[in-house]
């Protein structure tokens, strides 16, 4: 079957749950027979292979069930690079490249300051990208979820940064280190510490197309978004170093109690709040002075 015929079937299929379904079905074609995506548009006469054709079938059938295009096509971009997801991992978006620019940013002005956590992890889209643009960075990734956790494992692989990153299983922050014969990594206590939280509402949460389309532990920020806030500002204080620095990613209705729960927390640092491309808050930084 020819392109022209078989895409305006699926497109109409997908409709419902993609604001953008004639790119979607698109982006999965070009995937699929392994063409750049202005390829399927220049050549809508191509006919299929009977088993791309099927394929294809399959891959739609995912996606008008609601299962969002990212995970039916096993990756997805951020920071310049195609990470490999699965549905154990929140899929990269990117808002949360503002807070790897800052993150990079700051170690490129400080040299002498490599030591980063990233906590909750996920796909390792944050600790990755830091990695490949700083090649001394040692980090610490780590997640709750051991699924979570070999996605990441599997992307710094991928990107040949393994040996610049540790992952541990646990909640937030690990009580301990044990050092390994793979890096230097010793001490409990960063110099950067990097955190995409869960930060929607329970109640928010659940009236979002995205319940149970993603992992809800990535997603579940408790009664009013900032349970993990409040608890990470329990425990960076004693986890960071002087002069050190935490970026935040914040939801974009939360930034103003994020950033009094950040004053309430710290007495003497610098805390800003700065917005996305959208203009809207996303991202808090709390340098320590």
């Amino acid at each position: 079957m020819k392109i022209q015929a078989l895409l305006p079937a699926a497109v109409h299929k997908i409709e419902t749950f993609s604001d953008t379904p004639q790119l979607d079905a698109q982006v999965l074609l070009a995937h699929i027979i392994q063409k750049p995506r202005a390829w399927i548009m220049a050549h809508p006469e191509y006919d299929m292979e009977i088993e791309e054709q099927a394929q294809f079938n399959i891959a739609v059938i995912k996606l008008s069930a609601g299962e969002p295009l990212p995970y039916v096509l096993g990756k997805w971009e951020f920071f310049g690079l195609e990470f490999d997801i699965t549905k154990d991992v929140l899929i990269p978006r990117p808002e949360t490249e503002l807070l790897v620019e800052k993150a990079i940013n700051w170690l490129q002005a400080n040299p002498d300051r490599r030591a980063v956590a990233d906590i909750g992890t996920g796909s390792g889209a944050i600790a990755v990208s830091i990695a490949k643009h700083i090649p001394d960075a040692r980090i610490i990734a780590t997640d709750i979820s051991p699924a979570a956790l070999e996605v990441a494992k599997h992307n710094a692989e991928k990107f040949n940064v393994q040996d610049q990153i540790e992952f541990v299983e646990c909640d937030l922050l690990p009580g301990s280190i044990v050092q390994d014969q793979r890096s230097d990594l010793t001490a409990f206590t960063f110099d950067l510490v990097c955190s995409n939280p869960p930060y929607i509402s329970s109640d928010t949460l659940r009236g979002l197309p995205i319940f149970g389309r993603e992992p809800i532990l990535a997603l579940d920020g408790g009664t009013d978004g900032l349970d993990i806030y409040r608890r990470l500002f329990k425990l960076l204080p004693n986890s960071i170093m002087p002069y050190g620095i935490i970026l935040l990613e914040t939801e974009a209705t939360l930034g103003i109690q994020a950033l009094n729960l950040a004053y309430d927390s710290f007495s003497d640092a610098s805390i800003h709040l700065y917005q996305d491309l959208a203009g809207h808050d996303r991202l808090l930084e709390i340098m320590l002075l």
